[in-house]
């Protein structure tokens, strides 16, 4: 489906990928008869039935991105900011949660949701409205959407991030312990929970480290940038 050019920009075949949808101002230029229309990703799906769970997903969780739908038959380049690329191949059945900010593109087969960092896979923080809403107040605290877009199915996808990609297995008897600024992306059944390592000195400004980790487990891959940097 998306072919790497360089460090910075793929390239997609947009008929073979049954159409591509990209973040506003992602695509640079392409060959051949290709048509964009602005594409609008559900929001606050897999966060309960209600008005007001989806309005939770929709303001709190920052997935807003706007989108473009590329349909035709051509080849089409895409690339943001200058920030480096990483194509995520995904297996009928896998789901890919990550941050609307860091996904470039993905193909137009693949089912979009928004759910919570902090419930979703089981992750600790509750599921439903009151989950939500500690996720949002955790991502306050970091700097951080608790709010994820979540991609399921077979297809493809692009991911984004400052200074490269970090590639972490998840499956050992330890969690992987994430700084949530570094966060990119989970791949497959990996479940996650924002923890706090502050103690009285970091309240009283005499502490050192990290205040906020995110703990991912499971079976899996977590992605993370080589920057605190965001996007």
């Amino acid at each position: 489906m998306f072919e790497k050019v360089n460090g910075k920009v793929v390239k997609v075949d947009v008929g073979m990928a049954g159409g591509v949808v990209a973040r506003n101002g992602a695509m640079l230029f392409y060959t051949g008869d290709v048509s964009f229309a602005p594409h609008q990703i559900p929001g606050g799906q897999g966060m309960g039935g209600s008005g007001l769970m989806r309005m939770a997903g929709r303001m709190m969780a920052g997935e807003h991105e706007r989108t473009m739908l590329a349909q035709g038959t051509g080849a089409v380049h895409y690339g943001f900011a200058g920030l480096e690329v990483h194509v995520v191949h995904m297996q009928q059945g896998a789901t890919l949660r990550v941050e609307a900010s860091r996904l470039l593109a993905n193909t137009a087969g693949l089912q979009s949701s928004v759910v919570s960092v902090m419930s979703s896979g089981g992750g600790g923080g509750g599921g439903g409205l009151m989950g939500a809403l500690r996720g949002a107040a955790s991502g306050a605290l970091t700097g951080q959407g608790m709010f994820t877009t979540q991609l399921a199915g077979q297809g493809s996808a692009v991911l984004l991030a400052h200074g490269g990609f970090l590639e972490l297995p998840v499956g050992g008897p330890n969690p992987i312990v994430v700084d949530p600024q570094a966060f990119v992306a989970t791949y497959g059944a990996v479940q996650t929970e924002l923890k706090t390592a502050m103690s009285w000195r970091d309240a009283v400004g005499r502490g050192a480290g990290e205040a906020m980790q995110l703990h991912c487990v499971g079976q899996g891959v977590v992605y993370v940038q080589a920057s605190e940097e965001k996007l």
